[in-house]
């Protein structure tokens, strides 16, 4: 018997679970670099308000595709439905005028401080820049007079909070992305993945006393 040959187009998009999981998708004949697609047609987008991202928000989708509800433990068999039907995908984006989505970041990896809207992300690509050779991470603390606070995580032995805030000036960074403190572990906590372990990585802070 002859071999079956499939072709197979990939594409790329974007999408959550509880939306069947597709959202936008990047399509031969619609596609835009720096984005991660056009919304479907029946994707009904909302942009929550995030100070400090410009022309952007927190994304929010209602549609055909998105799900019913949830059933929660604390509440069993009663199904909870988004609200008025809405989604709230936790991710901070900019939508153009003609429906391709740009991804900032996730709403949790965004710290306020003093009223504005720092990305962690930025404040990480910012350190491994500054130590190629050395994983870094970023994550937000409570501060009692700036609502949170930025904390780098390093493992470049010797690292100080002056050489963070130096690079940055050099930069051009705001100086409220400016870390309130640099702290040296041995290892930055890793999921399976291979990705940070944020939640790992807050508890270690915490014990070091950098988080508190």
């Amino acid at each position: 018997m002859a071999p079956v040959l499939l072709r197979v187009q990939r594409l790329e998009g974007y999408g959550v679970t509880e939306a069947s999981p597709v959202l936008a998708v990047n399509s031969p004949a619609f596609h835009r670099i720096g984005t991660v697609g056009r919304l479907l047609p029946f994707v009904e987008p909302r942009l929550d308000p995030a100070p400090g991202i410009e022309g952007g928000g927190r994304l929010l989708v209602r549609g055909p595709n998105i799900m019913i509800g949830y059933y929660r433990a604390d509440n069993p068999g009663e199904l909870e439905p988004p609200p008025d039907g809405w989604r709230d995908t936790g991710d901070i984006v900019v939508i153009d005028e003609e429906g391709f989505v740009a991804i900032k970041g996730r709403a949790k990896r965004f710290a306020k401080i003093a009223a504005e809207t720092v990305s962690l992300a930025s404040i990480e690509d910012l350190v491994v820049d500054l130590w190629p050779d050395h994983i870094a991470a970023a994550v937000a603390a409570p501060d009692p007079k700036r609502g949170e606070r930025v904390i780098p995580a390093t493992t470049k032995p010797g690292a100080t909070r002056a050489e963070v805030q130096t690079w940055m000036k050099m930069k051009g960074a705001s100086e409220i992305m400016h870390p309130s403190s640099v702290v040296v572990l041995d290892a930055i906590p890793l999921l399976g993945s291979g990705k940070i372990n944020y939640v790992a990585l807050a508890k270690a802070l915490r014990e070091s006393g950098g988080a508190g």
